[in-house]
């Protein structure tokens, strides 16, 4: 007579049988990887179908942006392959040239080789179109890294206030105050969030925290209160049902989008929003062409996806030996989820337009290449792990192993 398995135990194996995956050495690194991949691919995809009729109607190419796109993704992918292998001292040094790097191009943004568009001029532009970037993007991951090898050596004096605001605060707010001066007010806020992030993870006094935050605080409603058209943002935010050419046309098409794809969307490329309603779709709000062709199911696998790389980030940064390598993980996770949480809660109509992509997802080569080097840099955060380390070392010595036994004469 045959036994049935009673449905707790059959838990208790699926439970098991996750334990032990979670346990693998390398379990962190493809809970980075693979999320990133999909997300990705999917905003790839997403790019050539949400981009195709502006494309076609500005350049007389639909596959224009998806071209530019795709050009970023490999040159992306050759710079992963690299910094992922990244020793320790090298990504300090790579904290500090990018710091550079990242300062010298904001201020170029302010000469005749700054470029603007819907009053921001964050490019700088050499020369032609597509030699045009975005410093501010830069400035995200360069933020991480440096701030996570000073506060490293500084570790022990961070109950002084002192050594909390020089450098790193005082640094932090003069590339915050480049940012917001191009009229770039949301990736400011991005990068502020990043810099209260990393002061929280490192364990800086809470009433420190309090009064960073109560100065940036300051600043935003100063700048809200000094800019007519943030002001009308906020204002429609405030009274959703006024100014609907305006101030709210980009949020009611989007909850129109929303509202058609429905549980299983209208199907990939079917979208109504793209052709006018939703103007340059595959930027900030992608989520919602998204949302329109393939439906709720899609976005809760999106969000499900940047859930499991946040999880996975933590988990790094948790589970690291190296102050300066918990430090840089915590970072990178904190500016995935803090710029993701933002973007969707703005297609959402939870809170005002500001005006940043979606990460991975959303159209535009220096986000997606600063995204992808931040995930290479998580992933070699994650060939850290003790674990990973000693199955590293597991791996390089059975070629050594065979190749003694081999010429051994045995």
């Amino acid at each position: 007579m045959a036994v049935l398995a009673s449905p707790v135990s059959d838990r208790g194996t699926r439970r098991s049988l996750v334990a032990a995956w979670l346990a693998h050495p390398q379990a962190s690194f493809y809970l980075v990887l693979v999320p990133a991949v999909l997300l990705l691919a999917l905003g790839t995809m997403m790019v050539l179908s949400a981009s195709s009729v502006y494309g076609y109607s500005q350049f007389g190419d639909s596959y224009y942006f998806v071209k530019r796109q795709f050009v970023f993704l490999v040159l992306g992918g050759v710079v992963c392959w690299f910094l992922m292998r990244c020793k320790i001292e090298t990504m300090k040094v790579l904290g500090w040239a990018m710091l550079a790097l990242a300062f010298i191009f904001q201020i170029l943004t302010y000469t005749s080789l700054g470029w603007g568009k819907n009053g921001n001029t964050n490019w700088v532009e050499l020369g032609s179109s597509f030699l045009r970037f975005q410093p501010s993007e830069l400035a995200k991951l360069a933020l991480v890294v440096w701030a996570a090898n000073v506060l490293d050596r500084k570790y022990p004096l961070l109950k002084q206030t002192k050594h909390v605001l020089f450098p790193f605060v005082a640094v932090a707010v003069l590339l915050i105050g480049l940012v917001v001066l191009q009229q770039d007010l949301g990736t400011g806020l991005i990068l502020g969030g990043i810099m209260i992030a990393v002061l929280w993870f490192v364990g800086v006094r809470w009433q420190v925290l309090a009064g960073i935050f109560s100065f940036i605080g300051v600043g935003v409603v100063t700048l809200i209160a000094t800019s007519p058209n943030r002001l009308n943002r906020i204002l429609g935010f405030l009274n959703q049902d006024s100014d609907t050419l305006g101030a709210n046309h980009q949020p009611i098409k989007a909850m129109f989008a929303l509202a058609t794809g429905g549980w299983w969307g209208v199907g990939l490329g079917a979208s109504k929003q793209k052709w006018g309603g939703l103007v340059e779709a595959h930027n900030d709000y992608v989520l919602a062409i998204v949302g329109e062709e393939l439906g709720l199911v899609c976005i809760l696998t999106v969000l499900a996806l940047f859930l499991i790389m946040g999880y996975a980030g933590l988990r790094i940064a948790m589970r690291a030996n190296d102050r300066f390598v918990q430090f840089m993980a915590a970072g990178i996770t904190s500016w995935f989820m803090i710029q993701a949480l933002a973007n969707i809660m703005v297609v959402l109509r939870m809170v005002p337009v500001i005006g940043v992509p979606l990460p991975f997802v959303s159209y535009g080569g220096s986000a997606l290449l600063s995204n992808m080097c931040g995930v290479a840099l998580l992933l070699a955060c994650a060939r850290q792990e003790p674990g990973a380390q000693v199955e590293a070392a597991e791996v390089a010595e059975k070629p050594k192993s065979f190749l003694a036994f081999a010429t051994s004469g045995r």
